[in-house]
């Protein structure tokens, strides 16, 4: 089976605040299985727009990684991330 991934891209307005939502994040993504792959570090955008951080969690099939992403559990985390900046998150199959 396929695994799969969330994929986050970011812009944090709020560092203190953005710090306490990935404390919380990261307790939601173990709970689900889930492994983070990528978590900011330095980056270069080779084409397009870019944002400075980039997340991607990997979880043992699509339905976790959506599982995850839409559980009260991560709704949770997000309200603490709420105004500390923007986000994209994408749930995708791997190959």
């Amino acid at each position: 089976m396929p695994k799969g991934y969330v994929i986050a891209r970011a812009v944090v307005t709020n560092a203190t605040q953005w710090a306490a939502y990935a404390a919380e994040a990261s307790k939601v993504i173990k709970q689900f299985g889930g492994t983070p792959l990528v978590r900011g570090g330095p980056m270069t955008v080779a084409e397009g727009e870019g944002r400075a951080r980039n997340v991607v969690i990997e979880f043992e099939s699509l339905e976790m990684a959506k599982a995850y992403a839409f559980s009260a559990e991560y709704a949770a985390a997000r309200k603490i991330r709420e105004g500390a900046g923007y986000i994209d998150i994408v749930c995708v199959e791997g190959a």
